[in-house]
Parts: C-alpha cells; structure tokens; sequence
C-alpha cells in the first residue's frame, strides 16, 4: 500500500508545520515504512543551528510517530481517532540528519490493547540508522473542536 501525502492528511490530524511525513511506502502486518524529506526549507533550521543545519531529535521521533500513527488509524477499529504520544523508551540517536537527506522510517508494532499501544521505530539516512527507540501511544475518540 502506497500512501501519498493527501492520503496522509485524510488520516492524520496534524497540518503544517506539523504534519511531518510525505509518504507511506507500506503498510502491512503491524510493519510500516515511510518517508520524510528533509529539506534546507524547514521552518525548524531557521532556529536550529542555522549555520550548520541539523534537524531536531525530536522532530525525528515525531515523524516516527506519524508513521506509527497513519499504520494505525488505517485500520477500520482506529480510523478517525486522535493519536496522542505517551512514552519513549530506549531511544538512542546516531547520527545527524541535515538537509538533503531523506529519513527512510520503519515502525513495527509490538503490542496493542484496546487504545493503548507501541511501536519500535527505526529511522535510516542511505541505510544507515540515525535514530530508533520506542513510541508508546494512545489513540483517543476524535470529540471535534472543543471536546
């Protein structure tokens, strides 16, 4: 299953400057890949070292999130839900991610119960791993503006 950026934003809730992923290249049997282009146009390298851009740690994760998440909610029990990050778990972060790189991420699950659930995610740069950890989430019933 190919998933592309307008499909991504029919499931995820996120928007600029937030939604963070451009492609979903699968999504099978708990396992998904995605991919983030990482661009010197990101609003975050203004701020974030910009004499010798890097892209924010944090961001990384969010982005493996958002793959988790949009593997998630694809599923017709978790469609239309809002995914809320809970936790991270042995997260180690390898090497920097500057711009013209383009994150390659795998999430796998391990376990899911009734809403609660985790991810082991990693994220590659030409193959190599530059982060991986794992996501613990919570996908909650969307009650609309102001629920």
């Amino acid at each position: 299953m190919d998933l592309d950026i307008s499909t991504i934003r029919t499931i995820l809730p996120h928007r600029y400057p937030f939604l963070l992923i451009d492609k979903i290249l699968t999504i099978e049997d708990g396992r998904a890949v995605g991919i983030k282009n990482v661009t010197m146009n990101e609003w975050f390298f203004q701020g974030h070292f910009p004499e010798w851009p890097v892209m924010p740690g944090v961001l990384i994760l969010e982005s493996m999130a958002q793959v988790g998440a949009t593997m998630m909610m694809n599923l017709a029990d978790y469609h239309g839900r809002i995914p809320y990050l809970t936790s991270l778990k042995n997260v180690k972060f390898r090497k920097p991610v500057i711009p013209g790189d383009t994150l390659v991420i795998e999430v796998t699950l391990i376990r899911m119960r009734k809403q609660m659930g985790k991810i082991k995610g990693i994220a590659r740069v030409n193959e190599q791993v530059v982060v991986e950890g794992e996501i613990g989430f919570s996908l909650v019933e969307n009650k609309g503006e102001g629920g």
